[in-house]
């Protein structure tokens, strides 16, 4: 059984045997598996063993918050699920090379699905080769999200990681040079033409307040800052991520 929350416009899918075909069927598209504190029956033990195999999140409520969540017959199990079908990791690193921008923009902790939308619009449009989301402290990837983005999300290689900083070292591995969205010392000036960009790249931006977390921060090979030419608090991250998406678009291919 479907649900589709009126706050949160998040989908959520109740049930024993439709969790689990689910986890069978998309397991690519469930961000986190919620059961019901309490003795588990077989069914949910083999939710629970299917969660640990394919490294999906999943956590125990107590059953008045299950109720809260879900209003039909949960049976003890609901699954949120994104709105689209998220793209193998290695495999994104391997495409990404053919695709017309040969750029992963990675997400660190960037919460608001606004921004991923637009920041989703811009790579697809300007020929992007897909997005890396955390998978446990990043934005939820709803209905919100894709109507920010125009359906560029629907059609935009999505990845999730499970470690963002273990990740860069395997796009490093795969050939990519990684760029920070950082405001640091020794930064880049992305706008001075004597410096040299080069693609495949991953390009990270960082949570609206924060920024980029430290441990991600030093997996970054180059620091990129944009000079502002006003006294002003910052861009926002979609924002400053449409600005230096369209820097490596203008590199030479």
């Amino acid at each position: 059984m479907a649900q589709q929350g009126e706050r949160s416009e998040k989908v959520l899918i109740g049930g024993r045997k439709p969790v689990e075909e689910l986890l069978r069927d998309k397991p690519g598209s469930v961000d986190v598996v919620n059961l019901k504190k309490g003795p588990q029956d077989l069914k949910c033990r083999r939710i629970v063993a299917a969660c640990k195999e394919l490294d999906i999140r999943y956590k125990f409520i107590d059953g008045t918050s299950m109720d809260r969540l879900f209003t039909g017959n949960h049976q003890g199990v609901v699954a949120q699920v994104a709105a689209m079908e998220y793209a193998d990791l290695d495999t994104l690193f391997e495409k990404g090379k053919e695709a017309p921008l040969p750029l992963i923009v990675a997400l660190d902790r960037v919460q608001d699905t606004g921004n991923v939308g637009a920041i989703a619009r811009t790579m697809w449009c300007l020929g992007g080769a897909g997005l890396v989301v955390p998978q446990h402290e990043g934005a939820y990837l709803g209905s919100g999200a894709l109507k920010a983005s125009a359906g560029a999300l629907t059609q935009l290689p999505v990845a999730r990681a499970v470690n963002m900083a273990r990740m860069l070292e395997q796009a490093v591995k795969a050939g990519y040079t990684v760029y920070g969205a950082h405001d640091c010392e020794g930064a880049w000036n992305a706008f001075d033409p004597k410096i040299s960009l080069s693609l495949p790249a991953v390009l990270v931006l960082g949570n609206e307040e924060k920024g980029i977390r430290p441990g991600v921060a030093k997996q970054c090979d180059v620091s990129l800052a944009i000079p502002l030419a006003r006294k002003f608090d910052s861009l926002n991250v979609a924002q400053a991520g449409a600005i230096l998406i369209a820097r490596f678009a203008g590199l030479p291919m």
